[in-house]
């Protein structure tokens, strides 16, 4: 699809005047600090920005910058990440902070190609740091800019990625790509929301998935956050408080282990050190 320069700068304007009357004041748009900008976008994945917001801060006084985070210890960063759940993206982001020290002498590349090389980084992340870091001229694509598009051009009908992209990419202001993308963040999660009346259950993130093997993934790391333990005793923990079955434990232990989020030593397992 080929937009009219017209409509282009319409659907901008458009935009442009109802953010400057709802855009949000949060810390991560105060600083054009990769490394910063990067833990706001490792912990916004998948999580509310209301349960962002206080681990940030924390996270930030723990390891204040790319050395502190490259230097720490993965048990300690597990530690500081608890609450946040999806425990791998911490992992994740203490590798991307050894990557940038060891390779870049701790000065994130601004090359895409170079970004996307790093652990856990995709497209989307890559593109992010280019933009809310560097301020350059590309467009990004994330859930919120997806369902802008897919409303306001192909009536809510789902498209394919590069489609998406090509609309994008011809909605980009140049000059303008921090605030443009600040923008349509914004638009989807407030504005559009309300006007679809996408409502969530709160008890979702009271139990996330309870039925899950990541919830109780979640469970069997936050019992090591404070302390090793024999495996045999963990799984009897386990058993008797959520009812389940010994054997349903031992894959979900394995899995655990394999995605480096925590470590065997004999009988006994414990955070990675």
């Amino acid at each position: 699809m080929q937009l009219t320069k017209r409509r282009i700068t319409s659907f901008q304007n458009k935009l442009f005047v109802w953010w400057e009357s709802h855009k949000r004041d949060l810390p991560w748009r105060r600083t054009r600090d990769p490394y910063r900008i990067l833990v706001s976008e490792v912990m916004l994945q998948q999580t509310q920005v209301s349960r962002v917001l206080p681990k940030y801060e924390e996270f930030l006084y723990y390891f204040p910058d790319v050395y502190a985070l490259a230097r720490a210890s993965s048990a300690k960063v597990l530690r500081v990440w608890k609450g946040m759940g999806y425990n791998r993206r911490a992992l994740y982001l203490k590798r991307t902070a050894e990557a940038v020290v060891r390779d870049f002498h701790g000065d994130f590349p601004q090359d895409e190609t170079e970004l996307t090389q790093l652990p856990g980084l995709g497209i989307y992340t890559a593109r992010a740091l280019l933009v809310f870091a560097y301020e350059h001229d590309v467009a990004m694509i994330d859930t919120n800019i997806r369902q802008i598009i897919t409303h306001f051009f192909f009536q809510d009908k789902p498209q394919k990625e590069k489609v998406i992209q090509e609309l994008a990419d011809q909605l980009l202001p140049k000059g303008k790509s921090w605030e443009w993308h600040q923008t349509l963040m914004d638009f989807g999660a407030l504005e559009l929301k309300r006007r679809k009346k996408m409502k969530r259950d709160v008890r979702i993130y009271a139990h996330p998935f309870r039925e899950s093997n990541r919830f109780y993934r979640g469970r069997i790391v936050d019992h090591l956050r404070e302390r090793s333990s024999a495996e045999t005793v963990l799984m009897k923990i386990l058993e008797k408080k959520y009812g389940k079955q010994a054997s349903f434990f031992p894959p979900i232990i394995r899995g655990l282990i394999k995605d480096g989020l925590i470590v065997r030593s004999g009988a006994r397992l414990h955070l990675p050190e």
